[in-house]
């Protein structure tokens, strides 16, 4: 294989393609680690991206979707055929398989449906039935079952037979069914390949092993294997069947996402997840269907200054303060966010605990705000000189500090009684009013040392 040591991994990538020499690429992004595989098809364009996926075999090409983030797959399978497409994602491991259908245009993931071999278009159709967070989303249906009739030396053919197939099962444990294909044990592999031949598998399998029901949620199966120092969990279905097999490093892996999500959320990219290899209007978009609502909650506690034209005329230093306030409030509530969805989804706190979370955020604030305060009003008056300026600024700080971190905590409560995203909806919420509460105590406060005499 050719060497480029003065070349970035993608340029590499593009002498390759165009020598269309597909032995060297497969070479080439094998020795490539996996992080370092999807920034180098990143790079390339469009064309060249799906030049990449026709140079490979199936299978390989499979493995490489597989290192991709699952929006960045989907939009190379796009750019192929039905037919080619299906070739691909045939080879895939069945929860990716769904995960990266689950990305697609339903007209074109029913499209590359129809073009796959039925058993595994059926297997694809039934895991996409599922939520993508739950047991049924998050399993994989390569897994090694057999009914409690037969014998250690019937399994042992099985594999030997059918070795290379297994090869690319993440395999731990076979499982033990019944004639009506419910679960009802287990059978370590270490305890089959050390039995007799002639051993019937019910007589080694550990009998009533713990499952999950395909149902179950992100959070249950993170409980789960918080409880158990398990590799996988089968999955039933509402019968008892053997559906799949949970992995833990799928559910960490579905955790880490959901981490990411809330933090695009958070951000202010709610359409979704971003990569900079998508096109510029949809990047557009994802962004601007937050930002555009934003205008709106700004322009509603800009209005608050509207109320008191006259005041700020007459005490034009106070307009320096203002985005102070209003931005250190909004931070100290951002902290009291962080921690009660962190609480939230650990099952810390539910949104019963609305009053006691509030009280223990006022016990927060009203230190903070008061030394907040003291700082911004000792700043103010070595300023400008005028210790009612320091006492108006420092009073409105030290007091919108306590409304932001308590709106802070109690928000993400009640949006997750109302079932709505904390995550999407609390920042903008909070920086409306700490933003309309600091304008109002501010202005207010002048407004009213002014009416003194003061100021």
């Amino acid at each position: 294989m050719a060497e480029y040591p003065d070349h970035e991994s993608w340029e590499q990538l593009e002498f390759i393609i165009e020598r269309k020499d597909s032995e060297e690429l497969t070479q080439f992004l094998d020795s490539l680690p996996p992080s370092e595989v999807a920034r180098a098809m990143s790079r390339l364009d469009d064309d060249d991206q799906t030049s990449v996926l026709r140079m490979l075999a199936p299978e390989d090409a499979a493995d490489l979707i597989e290192e991709l983030p699952e929006s960045q797959g989907a939009d190379l399978l796009e750019d192929l055929s039905a037919h080619d497409a299906a070739k691909i994602v045939d080879e895939m491991d069945s929860d990716i398989r769904a995960d990266v259908l689950s990305e697609l245009d339903q007209h074109d993931a029913e499209a590359i449906l129809q073009q796959m071999s039925p058993e595994e278009a059926e297997d694809a159709r039934d895991l996409l039935r599922h939520a993508h967070n739950t047991a049924g989303g998050l399993m994989i249906t390569e897994y090694l079952a057999y009914s409690e009739e037969l014998r250690v030396q019937d399994v042992l053919a099985d594999l030997r037979a059918n070795a290379e197939t297994y090869s690319d099962y993440a395999v731990q444990y076979v499982y033990v069914t019944a004639s009506d294909e419910k679960l009802v044990g287990v059978i370590q592999l270490r305890d089959l390949v050390l039995s007799p031949g002639t051993t019937p598998l019910k007589t080694i399998a550990i009998p009533n092993p713990l499952s999950v029901p395909v149902e179950a949620s992100l959070r249950e199966l993170e409980e789960f294997f918080d409880r158990h120092a398990y590799f996988g969990v089968p999955v039933v279905d509402a019968n008892g069947a053997m559906a799949g097999v949970v992995q833990r490093a799928d559910v960490e892996e579905a955790q880490g996402e959901a981490a990411q999500r809330a933090f695009l959320r958070f951000s202010g990219i709610v359409g979704g997840e971003e990569l900079r290899s998508m096109s510029l209007p949809s990047r557009a978009f994802r962004r601007l269907s937050f930002l555009t609502i934003n205008i709106f909650l700004n322009v509603i506690a800009a209005s608050v200054i509207v109320l008191f034209e006259s005041t700020l005329a007459q005490v034009i230093a106070l307009a320096a303060f203002l985005p102070i306030i209003s931005d250190m409030s909004g931070c100290s509530g951002s902290q009291a966010i962080a921690v009660s969805i962190r609480e939230l989804s650990l099952g810390l706190i539910k949104p019963r605990d609305f009053m006691r979370v509030c009280v223990q955020e006022i016990l927060v604030g009203l230190p903070n705000g008061i030394v907040l305060g003291g700082v911004l009003g000792t700043m103010a008056y070595l300023w400008k000189g005028d210790p009612y300026l320091g006492l108006v600024v420092g009073t409105a700080l030290a007091v919108n500090t306590v409304v932001g971190v308590t709106l802070g905590g109690a928000i993400p409560l009640v949006l997750n009684r109302l079932r709505m995203d904390p995550a999407l909806a609390a920042a903008p919420i909070l920086t409306t009013v700490t933003d309309m509460c600091g304008f109002f105590l501010s202005l207010s406060l002048a407004a009213l040392a002014l009416s003194f005499g003061k100021l």
